[in-house]
């Protein structure tokens, strides 16, 4: 049994029960803390096998604002957030540029006044992303493939935070909300900057039934 927690995904076949830590010998027991995806009639959970953190898969955003300027330091300090991890393209700068506006410059400042840890968490496998962190003082982790954890899990442990402790904030439902949950971080939502191809508008309208119910249900819909 492997110890630690390894960023790769199991996936259970429905019915198949997880077997609790206390049918193991306990005389050799190591703690086996690798997320397993299983299914049943309510619907998805994400599960370690130690039984402790139990997650629901879910496509619905804890906050939804404007921009990523909007989320202030405050806002996450009364959340106990000290890291937060940014998408980038169509988060921090749209797909057709790297240059971010004065604004985003000056709330990478205000972040790191106010002690937040900031790092981009891309599933971009472009240079232009390292290129852009390193010209601007941010930490990254690239091939992140969200909504898988591994990106997610790899920037939790280089920061030593926990995820009730993080949040993430990016502009694709199926990707950045959805990872963020099953990692358990607070998972923020910002309208993408520019949806300039026809897939990203395409994928924007598949995501607006979820945006719609996370607004009318137990969401937190910030405006500004």
């Amino acid at each position: 049994m492997q110890t630690g927690r390894p960023s790769t995904l199991r996936f259970l076949p429905p019915r198949q029960p997880i077997l609790p830590l206390s049918t193991q010998n306990k005389a050799n027991q190591t703690m086996d803390n690798t997320p397993i995806l299983c299914y049943n009639a309510k619907g998805f959970i994400l599960s370690y096998e130690n039984g402790r953190c139990p997650m629901r898969f879910s496509l619905l955003p804890k906050l939804i604002l404007p921009s990523v300027v909007s989320v202030t330091p405050k806002l996450l300090q009364d959340r106990h957030i000290t890291l937060l991890m940014l998408d980038f393209d169509n988060t921090i700068v749209p797909y057709t540029t790297n240059v971010p506006t004065e604004a985003v410059l000056q709330w990478f400042q205000a972040m790191q006044k106010a002690g937040i840890a900031l790092c981009v968490v891309s599933n971009s496998k472009n240079s232009r992303v390292p290129a852009f962190c390193e010209k601007y003082g941010l930490s990254c982790v690239t091939h992140a493939k969200k909504p898988f954890s591994s990106g997610i899990q790899a920037c939790l442990a280089r920061f030593s935070v926990l995820p009730t402790n993080s949040a993430l904030v990016g502009d694709q439902i199926f990707t950045d909300t959805l990872g963020a949950n099953c990692a358990g971080l607070t998972s923020i939502l910002v309208p993408a900057i520019h949806n300039h191809t026809f897939w990203l508008k395409l994928r924007h309208i598949a995501e607006l039934p979820f945006i719609f119910a996370a607004r009318g249900r137990r969401i937190e819909y910030e405006k500004h």
